[in-house]
């Protein structure tokens, strides 16, 4: 069911609600018939409302994710900051950011820029990418190689460049890395291997039991900031850097 269609689902009692009273009814009309007519002309006059109902639904189920997960957060503290297997850009910066991620997701690729130059410009913040493949085997293919690299110093290079392709496949995806100077006979061999199959397995299991509906998601601390708001995650970490100048 799309959003669209749970919104509507939402929203018909509410608009057959306040039509109850807005007018006569014909006498030969059946009740299915007559909440049908209404519904369908009540909507068709006043469409924003699918809009409104779809716009609160989502705000409700952002909130309800964020709540849920920070329940799991402290619990699973070590494996979602402290992984050794995880990449991690400014590994000695003091504030953690987890991005759970996927190269193929549109909304990771658009946070990608601001993601990079956050990370530049402070080198206090500490992140650590997750590869939460969602997309299927070309996703997939892209983690694997980011992975098996990881030891010939060329993350960073590689997430940015990675997230930059349009319509990335496994055949795109070693083509950047060797673009990059990545040895890519060492960094198949890696990323192919049993324990990088085992950490994108364990990333998953740990991404569902977070309770994470998709791509990006981040956690700060004690906070999970979903999907790519920016202006959320900034305020995250400044919370969290507030905190550590107060104590």
């Amino acid at each position: 069911m799309t959003l669209l269609r749970r919104a509507a689902t939402i929203a018909l009692p509410l608009a057959v609600a306040g039509l109850a009273l807005a007018g006569c009814e014909r006498p030969d009309a059946k009740p299915s018939d007559r909440f049908g007519e209404k519904v369908r002309a009540y909507l068709l006059e006043h469409p924003e409302v699918l809009m409104e109902a779809s716009a609160k639904l989502q705000e409700k189920q952002v909130a309800q994710q964020a709540a849920d997960a920070q329940k799991s957060i402290g619990q699973y503290r070590q494996a979602i900051e402290r992984d050794p297997r995880d990449i991690v850009i400014n590994p000695a910066g003091t504030i953690t950011v987890t991005e759970f991620f996927d190269y193929r997701c549109s909304f990771c690729r658009h946070a990608t820029p601001e993601i990079v130059e956050l990370v530049q410009k402070n080198p206090d913040v500490r992140l650590v990418l997750k590869d939460f493949v969602i997309f299927g085997n070309d996703s997939e293919a892209a983690a694997r190689i980011a992975l098996g690299s990881k030891e010939q110093g060329k993350s960073l290079e590689l997430y940015k460049a990675l997230m930059a392709e349009n319509a990335l496949d496994a055949a795109g995806a070693l083509r950047i890395a060797q673009g990059l100077g990545v040895d890519l006979a060492k960094a198949k061999a890696v990323g192919e291997s049993q324990a990088v199959t085992q950490h994108l397995a364990d990333t998953s299991a740990l991404a569902k039991t977070l309770g994470l509906q998709g791509t990006p998601a981040f956690i700060v601390g004690d906070t999970l900031v979903p999907g790519a708001d920016m202006n959320a995650l900034k305020l995250a970490i400044e919370q969290v850097r507030a905190g550590k100048a107060k104590g």
